[in-house]
């Protein structure tokens, strides 16, 4: 767990040595860890995190806490044959410590042991292979941790691999070039990559200057040739890049003469620079060309980009037919509930008019727009519940985003259930959450999402609204939440349904897909705290990302391709498919962008995990489903790994509308659904859900039986869907976790109270808080029975929690479904039990 506390203390003790002036570690070459993803055992504090010491900037540096056997690792993003690895040291040095290799970040190799260190800076030549390169304590030469200026490892990575031939083809011709600057407008950039040795590129009479290609794809390097015009570089450096940002030196050269030369390279890039560093002449620099060869290896690099494959429909308000492509994918998917269809519309800017476009199973609409009001439909956008009788209870699994709505009669209907998100959409109209008639409902969600009129739930049993805008809001059943929400109703939960916080502590956007003139992109919003109302339009903050930089997954990619692609740097994005997947997806990088389309769905063979994520920050994980295979995995979806403690709260890693099913498209099963182990991660909105009904469902045949455990600390959930768990659906074991808005059922299929008793408790309890937790805090908690397999079983309560001052949980209820079961008590042994076939709910408005 994180010493924060402790690491207050630790800096007012330090404050009163004299430290020495931090040094730099010189070396010719940029190191191959320089602005890669580092981690560590612990942090001193805040201020010195683990990438502090691969920063580049010597005036930063890594602190650990202060005891013995503490790491800091860094991941070289792929194999590297290391040769020599820096340390500077600050004023809190270690004694004995080991240089240590891994391939996978689990197993390590000593490359260097060190005893008797003195501080300042050690240079240790190694030898050995590895991703990973650790600093692993062992003893202290002071009172406090360790502590790192910079912490630099150096070698070669990617090169042709053995057996493979460097291509005479060069990779570079005809391929996007830019540079520092152009002496005129005869000789750009891309005239040094023309194949034309009449034509070329040349700087302004300044040092340094480069010129630089992007190959398109991250492609192992053997060679560079340059040749140079009259005005040559003397001294200069041929330079590889992933992402354009941060160098790898792959030649460094000094006193050359001009003319044509070739080098001999070893590295992987998918940028190349020429980074002249002294002229000589009283010129600029001049390249008639640059040629740059790549390895054959018998595995070509993925791409980055291209079409967004089969399933994605991009339509602009002069499309024929429109109004039929919208109903022949209806006609497939409006009961199509574990079929294999996946589709996705995306809405070029303009305006359309009387478009009614009703939503099935797996099937979501999203504006191109950078803004929602780019996109406006003079219509609807329409879910109802025709196929089941008006019952909305099971119009799962489907989404709208980023564009307005006019409604054809002045109120849209959007009558779902779990797992349909309604984000980013401005309604010039009311919104109606009920099915037509009235029928019972059970959603739902909506996000940064403005609607001028009156939302209206009706019979939805509960709801929970984010950083919103609302006209109005009437009436609700037993749970409506709202924390940011403009215009919403004052909190009456102890007569009434709703929870109304006014801001909600830490909120940050889903990233989406938008169009840049004619360029896909995809915008990554920054996060926000104490949030009220919508995002935009001013969409403060943030990044946007080229196609480019994603691998774009389509029906019948690998895993292997997928790992490859995140070896790369690229980021995922999955287009609507089912994908099979034999080797658990490893997201390993730091900010990478995982985005699914049209419910794209992840099914893991052969009992493997389905993703991992690693304890770095910012990854983004959004808008896909992982669906249980029959051989049973050990985690469905794993955010950080176990025992890290790195603090990401300054860019925390996000699940966003990102779905787990075990069961229910046939037999599924898993331990863990998900696992929460990194710091900091904000989860908004999931559904995790063990399913009661369609193939493959039975208390033995769908066993899963942890919905969603979370060890990591500071994690917070907004808007948490979790059900029918074999066990606990919900497990908090990390401290300050905190939760807005829980709705649960617990398993329909419970065979017998014997068969869900423990620790001489009769039922799991739906949210579970471990004993030795010290601080959690939970508000807008629902836990349903309906105990079809055996109505007799008397649940003991819903929530359980340590009795402590740092534990305080409002607004919990419990629900018997039409007398299926009982509850005792709501939270421990507080609260009145449910009783008979009412349907009535036993509250609890705070505890203790």
């Amino acid at each position: 767990m994180r010493l924060r506390s402790l690491g207050v203390a630790l800096v007012a003790t330090a404050a009163l040595v004299t430290l020495p002036a931090p040094m730099a570690a010189t070396a010719a070459d940029t190191p191959l860890s320089q602005g890669r993803t580092a981690t560590s055992s612990s942090a001193e504090n805040a201020a010195t995190p683990s990438g502090n010491a691969v920063d580049g900037d010597a005036a930063t540096r890594w602190s650990s806490a202060a005891s013995d056997d503490q790491w800091l690792q860094v991941d070289l993003g792929a194999t590297a044959s290391v040769t020599r690895v820096v340390l500077d040291w600050e004023a809190a040095y270690g004694k004995d410590y080991k240089i240590q290799l891994s391939q996978d970040g689990s197993t390590w190799t000593d490359a260097k042991t060190v005893t008797g260190g003195d501080g300042g800076t050690d240079t240790l030549d190694v030898s050995g292979q590895g991703r990973y390169v650790r600093m692993q304590g062992v003893h202290r030469a002071t009172p406090w941790g360790y502590s790192l200026w910079e912490f630099q490892v150096f070698g070669t990575t990617g090169g042709t691999a053995p057996g493979g031939s460097c291509d005479t083809a060069n990779a570079a011709q005809g391929r996007p070039a830019s540079a520092s600057s152009v002496e005129n407008a005869g000789t750009p950039a891309a005239a040094a990559f023309d194949g034309d040795a009449g034509t070329r590129w040349s700087s302004q009479a300044a040092d340094p200057q480069w010129v630089r290609v992007d190959l398109g794809a991250v492609k192992d390097l053997c060679k560079v040739d340059l040749n140079w015009e009259a005005a040559y570089a003397k001294d200069f450096r041929i330079e590889a890049s992933s992402d354009g940002q941060t160098w790898q030196t792959l030649k460094s050269v000094t006193g050359a003469t001009g003319g044509k030369s070739s080098y001999d390279v070893s590295g992987s890039g998918r940028y190349v620079r020429v980074h002249g560093t002294a002229r000589a002449t009283g010129y600029g620099y001049s390249l008639w060309e640059v040629a740059v060869h790549t390895g054959t290896t018998g595995t070509p690099p993925v791409e980055g980009g291209g079409d967004l494959g089969p399933n994605v429909i991009v339509v602009d308000p002069s499309t024929p037919n429109l109004q039929q492509k919208f109903d022949q994918v209806f006609a497939q998917q409006e009961s199509n509930q574990f079929g294999s269809g996946r589709h996705q519309f995306l809405l070029k800017p303009g305006t359309y008019n009387g478009i009614n476009a009703q939503l099935g199973f797996y099937t979501s609409i999203s504006g191109l727009g950078l803004n929602p009001d780019d996109t406006q439909i003079n219509g609807d956008i329409t879910v109802d519940a025709g196929w089941f009788n008006g019952n909305a209870t099971q119009n799962f699994w489907r989404s709208a985003e980023n564009l307005a709505i006019t409604p054809s009669n002045g109120t849209d209907r959007w009558a779902v259930a779990q797992a349909a998100p309604f984000r980013r959409i401005h309604v010039k109209g009311g919104l109606n959450l009920a099915p037509n008639g009235y029928g019972w409902a059970s959603g739902g969600y909506i996000a940064d999402s403005k609607i001028d009129g009156t939302v209206g739930p009706y019979s939805q049993q509960q709801w929970y609204t984010r950083d919103s805008s609302v006209g109005g809001w009437t009436n609700g059943v037993w749970n409506m939440t709202f924390t940011g929400v403009e215009g919403a109703p004052g909190s009456n939960f102890e007569t009434g349904p709703y929870t109304t916080l006014d801001t909600t502590p830490i909120s940050r956007e889903k990233p989406f897909l938008y169009l840049d003139g004619n360029e896909y992109k995809v915008r990554v919003p920054a996060k926000r705290t104490n949030a009220r109302g919508v995002s935009w339009p001013a969409n403060a903050g943030g990044t946007s990302l080229p196609l480019s930089q994603f691998y774009v997954v389509k029906p019948g990619a690998t895993a292997a391709t997928i790992n490859a692609a995140l070896d790369q740097g690229l980021n995922l994005l999955f287009t609507p498919g089912v994908y099979h997947i034999d080797q658990t997806i490893e997201v390993d990088r730091a900010n990478t962008v995982v985005l699914g389309l049209g419910l794209a769905t992840i099914i893991p063979d052969g009992g493997v995990d389905a993703m991992h994520v690693a304890d770095v920050d910012g990854v983004r994980l959004a808008g896909f489903l992982i669906d249980a295979g029959p051989v049973n995995s050990d985690t469905l979806l794993r955010i950080g790994t176990p025992g890290g403690n790195a603090d990401h709260s300054a860019n925390p890693t996000t699940m966003q509308d990102v779905f787990i099913r075990v069961g229910g498209a046939g037999p599924g099963r898993a331990t863990d659904s998900v696992v929460v182990e990194s710091d900091d991660v904000l989860i908004d909105h999931t559904w995790i859900w063990r399913a009661d009904h369609g193939e493959g469902v039975g208390w033995e045949t769908n066993r899963a039986d942890y919905g969603l455990r979370v060890n990591g600390d500071d994690v917070l959930a907004t808007g948490l869907f979790v059900e029918h768990f074999n066990k606990y659906d919900v497990y908090w074991s990390g401290e300050r976790g905190r939760t807005i808005f829980f709705q649960n059922e617990k398993a329909y299929d419970a065979p017998n109270e014997a068969a869900i008793t423990h620790d001489g408790i009769v039922g799991y309890a739906a949210y579970k808080v471990a004993d030795s937790v010290d601080e959690h805090e939970a508000v807008a908690l629902g836990s349903y029975c309906n105990y079809t397999s055996d109505p007799t079983i008397v649940q003991h309560h819903g929530f359980q929690v340590p009795v402590k001052p740092g534990v305080r949980m409002r607004n919990l209820q419990v629900i018997s479904l039409g007398g299926m079961g009982q509850y005792r008590h709501v939270v421990n042994d507080t609260g009145a039990a449910t009783s008979g076939t009412d349907t009535v709910p036993s509250k609890v408005v705070q505890f203790p």
